[in-house]
């Protein structure tokens, strides 16, 4: 049997996934040191920059190495280009950080680019709510720009991967929420897009009107997404269902929080922060990285029932830290919850890997 007949090669897109998978593991450091919790690296900067690093720096170069290869131009490689340097950038002390800044707004502004020609295509009203997912992520660089309070910057930041997600949902799940899904989930992008700027003036109305935004969203979605149906099948379909769904309740909880006003005290704020970020976002991540994966990097990523061990992980991790952490005020649940959030994400890394190696090694030995 030939090679070509079992496999391909890994496509020279892997390399823009080092930068992201480097600020993946400074990110988790981060979140270690924040946690109060030793970690391998103590580098002062690392916990200041923590959110951005891997909102965009990981999160945003992954899904602008996706586009990419959707848009197949080679200025489209830009984006995640520029999006992992200024990662490594933010995680560079040498570097002064105003500079790191400036390179992650130039990376979202080509970002933001990357999806005009995408929309000329087709005119395609998810692919339009993607690129205002994308200028919120470009308008929240900026105002990071300026100044170093994360807090102002999440609301701007939880538009971009709700509205650019829930999008890619909308995309592959087309048939089975009919032909209007993607105006209705435009009307949805400018609604939240409206909270937001009623925010600029008034952070507590923001808030509330984006966490109604945010429940009206979850709910049109959890009743449309074939998940909710999928779950009663086996194997894979029924791990990305699992992983799409916790997603859904995690961003409904989000949005009942921010329903109490702007997340000013500790608890609310890294309760909503990590139900946006870690709940939602990393649970999609995970129900779709067997099918993006390969796609993207021409890397076979097989499901295997390992799969269900990170993303289960994942789950009590939250739980632990939202639930008992900040919900009942206790310190250990919160912690003992991070601490689990990182081992979640460091498996799910190791299995994804593990799985490409023995799926390599099982096809090599099929050309002998």
């Amino acid at each position: 049997m030939s090679t070509t007949a079992v496999g391909r090669r890994p496509s020279w897109r892997l390399i823009w996934m080092l930068p992201a998978g480097l600020g993946l593991l400074a990110g988790l450091d981060a979140g270690l040191l924040l946690l109060g919790l030793p970690a391998p690296v103590a580098a002062a900067r690392l916990p200041q920059v923590h959110g951005m690093l891997l909102v965009l720096g990981v999160v945003g170069t992954l899904i602008a190495l996706e586009r990419a290869t959707a848009l197949d131009r080679w200025w489209g490689y830009l984006a995640p280009g520029l999006l992992g340097l200024g990662g490594i950038a933010l995680l560079t002390p040498a570097v002064p950080l105003l500079l790191a800044k400036g390179i992650v707004v130039a990376g979202s502004a080509a970002f933001t680019l990357v999806y005009l020609p995408l929309w000329r295509r087709q005119y395609d009203a998810a692919t339009l709510t993607q690129l205002v997912g994308a200028a919120l992520a470009l308008a929240g660089s900026v105002i990071w720009l300026g100044q170093d309070d994360f807090a102002r910057v999440v609301p701007w930041m939880i538009g971009f991967v709700v509205l650019t997600i829930a999008a890619e949902r909308v995309e592959l799940a087309r048939i089975t929420m009919g032909p209007g899904a993607g105006t209705r989930l435009l009307v949805h992008a400018w609604l939240l897009t409206a909270a937001l700027v009623v925010g600029l003036a008034a952070p507590t109305a923001g808030a509330i009107l984006l966490g109604l935004v945010l429940l009206a969203l979850t709910a049109w979605l959890i009743v449309h997404d074939v998940a909710r149906r999928t779950i009663r099948a086996g194997g894979v379909t029924r791990y990305m269902a699992a992983c799409i769904l916790a997603g859904y309740a995690w961003l409904a909880l989000a949005g009942l929080v921010l329903l109490l006003g702007a997340p000013t005290s500790p608890h609310r704020y890294d309760a909503v922060v990590h139900a946006v970020f870690l709940g939602y976002t990393f649970s999609m991540i995970m129900a779709h990285a067997t099918t993006i994966l390969p796609a993207v990097l021409r890397v076979d990523v097989p499901f295997r029932a390992a799969f269900w061990i990170p993303a289960v992980l994942l789950q009590l991790a939250l739980i632990a830290r939202i639930w008992i952490g900040d919900g009942l005020g206790l310190v250990d649940g919160w912690r003992w919850g991070g601490v689990l959030g990182v081992a979640a994400l460091l498996l799910l890394v190791l299995t994804a890997v593990l799985s490409a190696v023995a799926s390599s090694a099982s096809k090599r030995r099929g050309t002998t």
